[in-house]
């Protein structure tokens, strides 16, 4: 047998370190080259890396939810398994000569590129092909197995036949639940153990998690605390601060005491947008489209942008040697709230795209979201980001800008209040805007007229087209 370890490799993006989320293969797996085999979670992402030989499973080196360091040893695989020879023990293992990397050709995963760089995983998205499956194991099975585990040494079990009967659920590394689903359920203290799935080949779903978490405890369908739940002392709860938590926190607290805040506010009647996105509907073209409030403020926003470009700009340098870089492209940064935490991800050259161009890429952004799948290609180069509080059901609120971004937009909820138009009070759908900017950049009056326009298009987007086009 021929055993090559394969170590994490570069991520891209200047990250160090990954979590190991899910691994998608055991020992004694027999894979392919470029199957996916983990899925890891960076400060930006959560990513799956393909195997970079074919061959047989020798070897997991570290459990799921386990931090790796980038070049740390990951998995070993036995590239020439022989005669389909089962899988070696941890002591044996431990006594084959495991072989270097041999050359990789180029363009393949650690291979060299143009311009000398070595290729690495940023940009892998979902398989596109049908998903497989690990072989479950009966719960006596799983018992025998986990007992004869060696305690000093991570071994995972090998793979076991199905038993005709029924087979029950095993804990909970190989229930069936997205790492979205598992990262939920670790934080409401939900065992997936026990759960009736209701997705697709009976995998557990965001909404089983949340249904679990809200029956009264002594229920058919309680269940006790999760065993990776975080550890509680007392009265108190310590969680580790790590992969987009530990980012954004990094990047709130630098921009925070690097860039001078000032936040405005304007309250607008956004009644003719809501008609204008009721009409929009209606069109044979867009019949199948999800728009939303969004779609309009994006594109008010957008507008605005293309009459003050320096809006659309970044500080560059020290004090007594910086400059002003205003961007003639717009990187719309969408803001979004996931189970991975905050982040905030970008339509790329936004500035050039048609309305409903505009309204596939939001849908697209959001979608990949909350999937936890946007890459961290998708998060980076940002130059001017809106927020959505409304879907929350505030009403505004004062944000801290991006890192080389000099303004934020934040939008409220889209009320119905009491509103003087045309001479008299009428109900109208009214929101409140706010606006952060860098006031090293965007003075009172930028950032005024700048709040104002995107108001104005908000209250009369037809007019404003036909105005300032």
């Amino acid at each position: 047998m021929t055993v090559k370890e394969f170590n994490l490799p570069d991520l891209g993006e200047g990250l160090t370190e990954g979590e190991i989320l899910k691994w998608l293969v055991n020992v004694g797996d027999t894979i392919e080259l470029n199957q996916p085999i983990v899925e890891v979670e960076t400060a930006k992402a959560a990513v799956e890396i393909p195997a970079k030989w074919a061959g047989q499973v020798a070897k997991i080196f570290h459990p799921e939810g386990t931090m790796v360091e980038v070049g740390a040893t990951i998995i070993a695989i036995d590239t020439d398994p022989g005669n389909a020879a089962p899988a070696p023990s941890a002591a044996s293992l431990a006594a084959v000569d495991i072989a270097g990397d041999a050359p990789v050709e180029p363009g393949m995963i650690g291979g060299p590129a143009p311009g000398g760089r070595t290729a690495v995983l940023v940009g892998y998205g979902p398989k596109t092909g049908a998903a497989k499956r690990r072989p479950r194991t009966t719960a006596t099975t799983t018992a025998a197995l986990i007992q004869s585990e060696p305690p000093a040494t991570h071994v995972p079990a090998p793979v076991v036949e199905e038993d005709p009967a029924p087979p029950t659920r095993t804990p909970q590394g190989s229930v069936l639940a997205k790492p979205p689903v598992r990262k939920l359920a670790r934080d409401l203290g939900v065992d997936l153990v026990g759960i009736a799935g209701t997705g697709p080949n009976g995998s557990i779903t965001r909404d089983d998690v949340l249904t679990v978490s809200s029956e009264p405890a002594g229920t058919a369908g309680s269940v006790a605390p999760a065993a990776a739940a975080p550890a509680r002392v007392g009265r108190e709860e310590r969680i580790p601060v790590k992969g987009v938590r530990k980012l954004t926190a990094e990047n709130m607290v630098a921009s925070a005491f690097t860039a001078p805040h000032v936040t405005e506010f304007l309250t607008v009647d956004v009644t003719r947008s809501m008609k204008a996105l009721e009409r929009l509907k209606t069109k044979r073209d867009w019949r199948d489209v999800r728009v939303s409030p969004l779609l309009m403020v994006a594109k008010a926003a957008l507008v605005a942008l293309k009459r003050h470009p320096m809006v659309n700009s970044s500080w560059q340098g020290s004090p007594t040697g910086a400059e002003i870089v205003v961007k003639h492209f717009v990187n719309l940064g969408i803001a979004a709230a996931t189970e991975r935490g905050l982040i905030v991800p970008n339509v790329k050259d936004a500035d050039a795209l048609s309305t409903r161009e505009l309204a596939d890429a939001l849908n697209a952004l959001v979608a990949t979201a909350r999937e936890g799948r946007t890459s961290p290609a998708a998060m980076s180069g940002g130059t001017f980001t809106i927020t959505s509080v409304g879907v929350f059901g505030i009403d505004t609120g004062t944000p801290i800008l991006p890192p080389g971004e000099s303004a934020i937009l934040v939008f409220g909820a889209v009320r119905d209040t009491p509103w003087v138009h045309k001479g008299k009070i009428k109900i109208r759908q009214v929101t409140t805007l706010g606006l952060s900017f860098d006031h090293r950049i965007i003075d009172g009056e930028l950032g005024s007229k700048f709040l104002r326009d995107v108001g104005a298009f908000l209250e009369d987007p037809e007019g404003s087209l036909l105005a300032w086009s």
